[in-house]
């Protein structure tokens, strides 16, 4: 389990993790919003001045299939609390926090890296995560789901867990062993160093690798910077208890069974890699056009000194 220290300087400067996932499959270019500021005491929840009516715009996404779609092995009835009561608490929540901050007008994932604030966590973290974790989880189940991947995504499961059997028992143990509430992820992690002042020289694909992660509560791998989020499981007990009521491991076997939307987890594989591709083109040129400036440049030339006047 990966968790950040909170720093201890007065000023906190965060670059947001890179190539976040967006909804339903993809992910977004950072670039857009660079590195953001915090005033760690002073910032925590500024509002401008203005009225109060609530302008905040996140809204509750339905899940990408009818609420009795997946029935019977995960009910109506559990949709209907789980997604129509405490995913819309979180949205609403949110929006109610965010309303007349810095913080209203960023995206979800922004929103997100922001107020983790490297372990240190913001008011508005826990409801931006989980509006985030569930929808992400619903587009990660379909109807007759289950099965197993093919392609590359396959490959590299059996080449990073050793066999596709392997990876589904590793993935059981993560989400039947996270204490109390969380998620269980599957996540494609680059092998860079998350500092700005040390080179990244590991440039193959044998370095990028698939893993599996548990996280608390409202915490997902955004937050960690270079992880891909691909896959995951809701464990939080509201999740299935109406259908399952404390027996965990056997929610987490159906899920795996027959739920799971293995052409999602392939799409957004294929996404990051290909943002992960153009980032290191990027990276390239950059380096090439300063090697190329260093190079041109001319050296001054030196006259040694005569004795003669």
């Amino acid at each position: 389990m990966k968790l950040l220290s909170p720093s201890t300087p007065t000023t906190t400067y965060l670059s947001p993790s890179a190539f976040l996932p967006r909804h339903p499959h993809g992910f977004q270019n950072p670039g857009s919003f660079g590195t953001f500021k915090l005033l760690k005491k002073e910032r925590r929840c500024i509002r401008k001045a203005g009225p109060t009516k609530i302008t905040a715009k996140f809204e509750l996404k339905p899940p990408p299939y009818p609420l009795n779609a997946l029935e019977p092995i995960m009910s109506q009835e559990t949709f209907e609390y789980h997604w129509g009561k405490h995913h819309r608490a979180y949205v609403d929540n949110l929006n109610k926090q965010i309303d007349g901050t810095d913080l209203d007008g960023k995206s979800l994932e922004e929103t997100i890296v922001i107020t983790y604030n490297k372990g240190d966590i913001l008011p508005a973290f826990n409801n931006a995560a989980q509006a985030w974790n569930h929808e992400f989880f619903w587009e990660s189940m379909k109807p007759g789901g289950g099965g197993k991947p093919s392609g590359d995504l396959l490959k590299l499961i059996e080449r990073d867990f050793g066999s596709f059997e392997k990876f589904l028992d590793e993935f059981r143990t993560a989400a039947s062993t996270q204490f109390g509430s969380g998620w269980a992820w599957l996540a494609y992690k680059e092998s860079r160093l998350d500092v700005g002042n040390a080179a990244n020289p590991l440039r193959t694909d044998e370095d990028k690798k698939l893993v599996v992660v548990k996280t608390p509560n409202a915490v997902n791998p955004l937050v960690w910077g270079y992880y891909y989020p691909l896959l995951t499981i809701d464990v939080w007990e509201h999740a299935y208890y109406l259908d399952y009521q404390n027996r965990r491991p056997d929610y987490i076997s159906v899920f795996i069974d027959k739920l799971v939307s293995w052409d999602a987890v392939n799409s957004r594989f294929e996404h990051a890699k290909a943002v992960i591709e153009e980032r290191e083109r990027e990276e390239e040129r950059k380096r090439e056009e300063e090697e190329t400036s260093t190079t041109s440049e001319v050296a001054p030339e030196i006259y040694p000194d005569s004795d003669s006047d």
